[in-house]
């Protein structure tokens, strides 16, 4: 159920009431008993947190497969820091550790 956003027009108090969408809105404002409009809000935000979305959960069966037998098991910029060299077979810099 969405939580709706709503201000009063006459003392101008803000509340928030969780109903359902079917359900009638508040027509008057909890604190002085005039009426209400519904305000404008962003909603909840939607978060994806790890690698990918579609990598991880929509990819199929035979495409992970695939994937892991070209890298190896292994996601291509590890081994590339193992081998010191980068997709197209040029040598990566090094780091310097000499002080100036």
């Amino acid at each position: 159920m969405p939580t709706y956003e709503y201000e009063c027009n006459r003392c101008g108090h803000s509340f928030e009431k969780f109903h359902s969408i079917s359900a009638p809105p508040p027509k008057r404002c909890p604190k002085c008993r005039c009426k209400v409009s519904r305000r404008i809000s962003m909603g909840g935000g939607l978060l994806f947190k790890g690698t990918g979305f579609y990598i991880t959960d929509y990819r199929s069966e035979g495409y992970k497969k695939a994937s892991k037998a070209e890298h190896g098991g292994a996601p291509a910029a590890a081994k590339t820091e193992k081998s010191g060299k980068s997709k197209d077979g040029n040598a990566t810099p090094s780091k310097s550790t000499s002080t100036p």
